[in-house]
């Protein structure tokens, strides 16, 4: 079955297959997209004649980007955000899916996977990446927060590299993403064919996976681990800002590296800093479902505020890279205010369980 709305299925013997396919906005999620993948998910569980399921890309530039935030923005600020809080309802309620699918799920994630591209491949049971993997969670440079369970995903990284990756929104390539755990498996692009035949074909994903995997190199950031931990270990935004900047003003070789994560910091939105590191503070201590239900309260706080709107287009339409951020410093944000976000109930909840 083909679509014209960005995403394609199709049914090849015992094999689901998802296909992203919205190449100009390089598979950014929207809406429509959404609601068909989840109606293709539904179905094939239904189906006896569909064993497992593969989410693949189009593309070799893109996985996914990320969810259509120009959308959303568009919805927020021209008074209907309520269209917009549906779009993370339904986005979040389909990650949480994922996540429990009853059948083998194999996301193939090649090229840039950002954000929302996460929430689709990053709760797979298996996450399979090509060679050329760009991995961030870069929400906060436009106002957002690491959503689609990055706070579930992101704490439980080894060390702290979970809360670096948070609060900078850093991209990483393939063998850092591996080492990190974020990917189960590194299967070469040239060998997917292959391995949707085997699947297709009955052989089970855990055996076809074993066979095709390869072993990734070397993580190119593996030297600078343990200044990440010692680093992002710090108790608070500010604690951490101070660290960056005591290691930046060194002549290790960790002080390259600090200046440009506190540069990047520094021009993130200073509210979505202060989430995203409490995002990581809470996040050990909620399932899943739990993270979807607290992070939808924050970006129905945030389509309130202006920080997301700014950023969207300072970043995306006007592409100035000189958003007006409100407060405009990290130093200016209430931590105590941060906290409300996370603590007040809405009026109409998000309720995964």
């Amino acid at each position: 079955m083909t679509s014209d709305i960005g995403i394609r299925f199709e049914e090849r013997g015992a094999l689901g297959i998802a296909t992203l396919d919205r190449p100009r906005a390089l598979n950014a999620l929207d809406h429509p997209m959404v609601l068909a993948l989840r109606a293709a998910l539904d179905g094939w569980i239904a189906n006896p004649s569909i064993t497992q399921v593969v989410l693949r890309s189009a593309h070799e530039r893109a996985f996914c980007v990320g969810g259509d935030v120009r959308a959303m923005a568009t919805l927020g600020s021209s008074g209907r955000k309520e269209e917009a809080r549906q779009y993370w309802r339904d986005e979040y309620a389909l990650d949480l899916l994922i996540s429990r699918y009853p059948k083998p799920f194999i996301a193939l994630v090649d090229g840039l996977c950002f954000g929302g591209g996460f929430g689709l491949s990053g709760h797979a049971r298996y996450r399979v990446a090509g060679e050329t993997l760009g991995f961030a969670m870069p929400e906060v440079a436009i106002g957002l927060f690491p959503d689609v369970g990055g706070t579930y995903v992101l704490p439980r990284l080894p060390g702290w590299s979970g809360t670096w990756l948070a609060m900078t929104g850093a991209r990483i390539g393939m063998p850092d993403a591996m080492a990190l755990g974020l990917y189960t498996h590194h299967v070469p692009v040239a060998r997917w064919p292959a391995l949707i035949d085997a699947l297709a074909g009955g052989e089970e994903a855990e055996a076809a996976l074993a066979r095709l995997a390869a072993r990734p190199p070397a993580p190119a950031l593996g030297a600078l681990y343990p200044d990440i931990d010692r680093i992002f270990a710090g108790g608070s935004v500010d604690a951490i800002v101070t660290a960056l900047e005591v290691v930046g003003a060194g002549d290790r070789p960790a002080a390259e590296f600090a200046r440009g994560q506190l540069d990047t910091i520094r021009r993130a939105s200073p509210t979505s800093v202060h989430i995203a590191f409490q995002q990581m503070q809470r996040g050990l201590g909620l399932d899943l479902a739990g993270c979807l239900n607290l992070e939808f309260r924050l970006v129905t706080r945030l389509l309130g505020q202006s920080d997301f709107y700014e950023g969207v287009r300072a970043l995306l339409v006007d592409k100035d890279q000189k958003p007006a951020w409100t407060p405009a410093r990290l130093e200016e944000v209430d931590p105590v205010v941060i906290a409300a976000l996370f603590d007040e109930p809405l009026a109409d909840e998000l309720l995964l369980a």
